[in-house]
């Protein structure tokens, strides 16, 4: 049985606890202020025109209000500290996963033990409505389209494709990087919005200020939230 330790559970606790500390601190010093002030306006009040006892229970409540909000606080910030936990053992499962992320790069290669075989990396269409037709352009580094494939009619989501390396004549392309361009109608022929998806293998996870990302080594780094889907 394999144990997966996250590196941020101590980090969070040590956090969390810091900022508990910090806000019980801030609470108790706002309520001895509030009750000496409450002190001193009884003792000193105008014997003919004594406070009203409304007045008092207004001050008195809104002080309960606002510790409840800063026990709220806590709870959340003790939430978001699990969560984080919580994804860190997630992504971590991913690594070696095949997976599409937004982008529209493909790498064609040969396959070593026949190069006459050609091998493309798959790609993917995430269409947000269904559309009636939908065509992906594969375009070489100087931006000349290579070859137009009519994917046909397809549902609202997201769909993965192989191109399988050969131009519109038939007759296979050089190997290197190409990339993807999506056009999606509808019935009336209307544009539907769709995004064009790359694929890449993820080789490791990495916790930044701006949240978990994963790198697929040639695709890049990508933020946990931009997986489309697992293959």
């Amino acid at each position: 049985m394999t144990t997966i330790t996250s590196p941020y559970a101590d980090t969070t606790s040590a956090a969390m606890g810091m900022a508990n500390a910090s806000t019980q601190s801030l609470m108790d010093s706002t309520q001895d202020r509030f009750l000496t002030l409450l002190v001193t306006q009884l003792r000193n009040q105008d014997p003919l025109n004594p406070m009203d006892n409304a007045e008092v229970t207004s001050q008195i409540a809104q002080l309960s209000t606002v510790n409840g909000i800063n026990q709220l606080n806590n709870t959340l910030l003790a939430l978001s500290g699990q969560m984080n936990v919580s994804q860190s053992m997630q992504a971590a499962n991913l690594i070696g996963k095949a997976v599409l992320v937004p982008g529209d790069k493909i790498r064609l290669g040969s396959d070593p033990s026949d190069p006459s075989v050609k091998e493309a990396t798959p790609y993917g269409v995430d269409l947000l409505a269904p559309a009636a037709k939908v065509t992906a352009s594969i375009v070489d580094a100087s931006g000349q389209v290579v070859r137009q494939i009519d994917l046909g009619k397809l549902d609202e989501g997201v769909h993965s494709f192989t191109w399988d390396g050969k131009g519109e004549g038939g007759a296979d392309v050089v190997d290197g990087a190409y990339s993807v361009r999506i056009v999606a109608l509808d019935a009336d022929d209307k544009p539907v919005s769709a995004s064009a998806l790359t694929y890449g293998k993820v080789s490791s996870v990495a916790y930044s200020s701006s949240g978990l990302r994963v790198d697929m080594g040639l695709a890049g780094s990508h933020s946990l939230l931009d997986i489309r889907k697992i293959m």
